[in-house]
């Protein structure tokens, strides 16, 4: 069932992390230090990331001064497809070059406020959150084309330091598989 991002406090500090990438390097919110970071909540069973994954491996790797860092907070017990071996598929499937963690204690998902796959959050220089939500308006089957518009245009008020104008659409796919 599809759900909605929540719309966390625009101006919230990004949570501290540090979590492990696919190679089992350890990875911290101070490594990034691009002017604009976007920390996306990803997975590779969702249907709704597989319908933008090759659209957002081509924004991404078009865009300069932001660092973009993918988190998997999933049960990956329960979820053989978001464990490691399967997100390293996704990575080999689709060509992202960014870092890819996982949250295996989901701590990091639930600081965020992470409640779907996508779901991305925007951070400013000061890493405050200046855009949470949406990719674009297309989701699967919607017929709308796979385009970025939204995360393009937040990027561009960050770069240009002004904040990004509501509303905010908020990001629709699968709910993060949390453990009990």
């Amino acid at each position: 069932m599809a759900i909605g991002s929540n719309m966390v406090p625009l101006g919230t500090p990004a949570p501290d992390f540090t979590l492990s990438d696919l190679d089992g390097i350890e990875r911290s919110l101070s490594d990034f230090d691009a002017p604009a970071l976007l920390v996306a909540f990803i997975c590779n069973h969702c249907p709704y990331v597989k319908h933008i994954e090759q659209a957002f491996a081509e924004f991404t790797a078009s865009q300069a001064d932001l660092d973009v860092v993918a988190i998997c907070t999933n049960d990956a017990e329960n979820y053989p497809d978001d464990a490691p071996s399967g997100l390293a598929e996704q990575v080999a499937r689709t060509g992202w070059s960014f870092p890819y963690l996982v949250d295996e204690s989901q701590e990091v998902g639930r600081a965020y406020n992470a409640a779907c796959t996508p779901d991305f959050f925007l951070y400013g220089p000061d890493r405050k959150l200046a855009y949470r939500g949406a990719f674009d308006g297309s989701t699967p089957g919607n017929g709308v084309p796979v385009t970025g518009e939204y995360l393009a245009a937040a990027i561009e008020q960050v770069r240009k330091g002004e904040p990004v104008p509501e509303p905010h659409h908020p990001s629709t796919g699968c709910g993060i598989k949390w453990r009990d």
